[in-house]
């Protein structure tokens, strides 16, 4: 299609040729930058050398094109997609059209009319390792079709194989399909792995989509993919990097592309006059787009306190370890606190319950994967202070110790009670890959707070509590409601509570022993700080922060000792000090 007559949406592209494969010539490589302005580039800015084509893009950046026959497994290239579409056969165009209708809107990795523009034409224009990836991804929602729902699913297993094989054969020759059919792989509930996402990037920059390609001589579609594809690829690094506990791969200093624009999404055709599908296109662009800032802001949390050089810092402070801690952990929750504030209506969760009627069933929704990743952020953080805590409780001023606790029950409280509100639309739909570990990382953060409770009252309530995630959990993940996200978050907190049953009896503090005895006045010292600091108990009205709407049904008797919903938050870092 790259050389393919007429009006084309493949003119002139870069990284989706078909016959021929980019690899970006960085600054430090066997190709001397400024040597290669002396070659001659023809109006289509290459120029013919006896290792390769060189591609100019712009002033300062290049790619050696190089032929697609030279490389591993070229030869049954056809074969393979050939098998592929026969596997899903009668069902392929299905497919195709579901994975648009569920997944699409929410992880827009693809430029829909670019990929249908070369499906009408032939199946066999795709690399085999796209087209499976997505057809995997699609069967999952299989039921939700009436029409496939009525017939037997394909061979997954030999789909898979299939998949695979040719995603290691596309290693050799690398394209913007290659990290796409990546990517989706990733997104399959059994399909994350860490290994992969290094491999990934290491694709990525051979395909330069860690620069800023805005200048570019390539279609202007292109540009849109190659940002959204930056970005996604950014979110699955940061997020595995999570999930997994590893180093991130993507480091700032080589990371130039730019923020993302509207216009750096698909439009839907014009010809096409669907409102409600324009509005989900539309709810997706921003729903990718949150996803993307939440993530810089897990980026920086995972910096400031998760490195082995920031860990080593806490621990070379000694007994001001947990100042340290909670000093740099203020900023970071204001950029949280804005970006909650800041989340657009229309996929802000009491935007999205809305049930449907026996006509008319509710949409799927995806929003959900979203506002679980933010209680996931700021389980990350208060995860560090409550450790942080727990180490040095000998050095914290009791008071602060015990403000920095509400706040994180109040974070605890909201997680489950938003898991509690989901509701079919939801748990059916697409859900980002982190999203499995993310529900067990609010059983985990729970565990953590019961472990490290001062007393037997605030332990046993913290156990009643997981008791009732679990069950919310169980019911969540019963069949018929799509792809199952919580039997791995069950698991997991059977595991975690179960080791808790080893810990040592803890004391039994009395109702007045529990909060912290200070004297009057330093108290009233202390609220007078988080009154008059920024963190006003005004900025919770949002229902961000607040312990007493996050309260579910059957919860309100079981609050902490004291009330702290209005300005929890604000005086454990308020006497940080500004």
């Amino acid at each position: 299609m790259a050389n393919f007559g007429g009006p084309t949406s493949f003119k002139r592209t870069l990284g989706l040729q078909r016959d021929r494969y980019s690899q970006y010539i960085g600054p430090t490589t066997d190709f001397e930058p400024s040597l290669i302005n002396l070659s001659p580039f023809d109006p289509q800015d290459e120029s013919l050398l006896a290792r390769g084509t060189l591609r100019k893009v712009s002033e300062n950046d290049t790619f050696l094109m190089l032929p697609d026959q030279t490389t591993l497994g070229y030869d049954h290239q056809t074969s393979d997609v050939d098998e592929i579409e026969r596997l899903v056969s009668p069902h392929g165009r299905r497919l195709v059209d579901l994975y648009f209708e569920v997944v699409h809107p929410a992880f827009p990795i693809l430029e829909k009319h670019v990929f249908m523009e070369k499906y009408e034409h032939s199946y066999r224009e795709f690399s085999p390792e796209l087209l499976a990836s997505m057809y995997l991804l699609a069967i999952n929602w299989w039921d939700y079709s009436e029409e496939l729902s009525r017939s037997q699913r394909p061979d997954v297993p030999a789909l898979e194989r299939l998949m695979r094989s040719s995603l290691a054969d596309a290693m050799f020759r690398p394209k913007l399909s290659t990290v796409q059919a990546g990517l989706l792989l990733s997104q399959r509930p059994e399909g994350d792995q860490w290994a992969p996402t290094a491999q990934l990037v290491a694709i990525a920059q051979e395909l330069g989509l860690h620069l800023d390609c805005t200048h570019w001589k390539i279609p202007p579609w292109e540009k849109g993919l190659r940002k959204r594809l930056a970005w996604a690829l950014y979110m699955q690094d940061r997020w595995g990097a999570l999930v997994h506990g590893r180093p991130s791969h993507i480091f700032a200093n080589n990371w130039i592309v730019q923020p993302l624009q509207p216009n750096d999404f698909p439009e839907l055709e014009p010809d096409e006059n669907n409102v409600e599908e324009r509005q989900e296109a539309e709810k997706g662009r921003t729903l990718f787009m949150q996803m993307v800032y939440l993530t810089q802001i897990l980026a920086e949390i995972l910096d400031t306190f998760y490195t082995l050089q920031a860990m080593q810092n806490v621990t070379n402070a000694g007994p001001q370890g947990t100042h340290l801690v909670l000093s740099l952990a203020k900023p970071i929750q204001l950029k949280l606190k804005e970006w909650y504030a800041a989340v657009p209506t229309s996929i802000r969760m009491d935007s999205s319950f809305q049930a449907g009627t026996t006509a008319t069933p509710a949409r799927l929704s995806s929003v959900g994967y979203l506002h679980l990743a933010y209680f996931a952020t700021e389980i990350t953080l208060h995860r560090r202070i409550i450790r942080s805590l727990a180490a040095d409780s000998q050095a914290i001023d009791p008071y602060v110790a015990h403000i920095c606790r509400s706040a994180a029950k109040a974070r605890l409280i909201s997680a489950m009670d938003f898991v509690n509100r989901l509701t079919p639309p939801h748990l059916r739909s697409f859900w980002y890959f982190a999203s499995k570990t993310n529900f067990a990382l609010i059983g985990t953060f729970g565990s953590l707070l019961w472990a490290t409770s001062p007393g037997r009252e605030e332990a046993e309530w913290y156990r009643r509590r997981l008791g009732e995630y679990r069950w919310t959990l169980g019911v969540s993940s019963k069949p018929g409601e799509g792809p199952v996200l919580t039997e791995f978050a069950m698991g997991m907190l059977d595991i975690s509570t179960g080791l808790l049953q080893r810990l040592p009896e803890k004391p039994q503090l009395s109702r007045s022993g529990s909060v912290p005895d200070i004297d009057v006045g330093r108290r009233s010292s202390i609220l007078a700080m988080s009154m008059g600091n920024t963190w006003s108990s005004s900025s919770f009205a949002s229902g961000a922060f607040d312990v007493s709407a996050a309260q579910s049904p059957g919860s309100e008797s079981e609050t902490s000792e004291e009330d702290f919903s209005t300005f929890a938050p604000t005086a454990g870092f308020a006497s940080m000090g500004d």
